[in-house]
């Protein structure tokens, strides 16, 4: 699979909504698509989304067609001076 999206452990949770065949394709994007952006940002922020990665939820939200939610749901990522 591509490491850009993330990859669920199939083993303990067979029905994520993270779930991809072997095309890549979202096997529930019902899921996702039958979600308000409200709903979706609150899923990916707190529930079954908060512990990707940002790069995984932007290609998550690309992939849903949601692109305009990428900055609700990506959390900056602030460097300290020196790095």
């Amino acid at each position: 699979m591509s490491s850009e999206f993330y990859t669920p452990d199939l083993v303990k949770d067979r029905d994520s909504p993270f779930a991809r065949d072997a095309d890549l394709k979202l096997v529930r994007q019902a899921f996702w698509l039958d979600m308000s952006d409200r709903s979706v940002v609150l899923a990916m922020t707190q529930g079954v989304g908060a512990h990707l990665s940002n790069d995984q939820k932007r290609a998550h939200l690309r992939d849903i067609a949601r692109e305009r939610l990428i900055d609700k749901v990506c959390v900056q990522e602030i460097l300290p001076p020196g790095n």
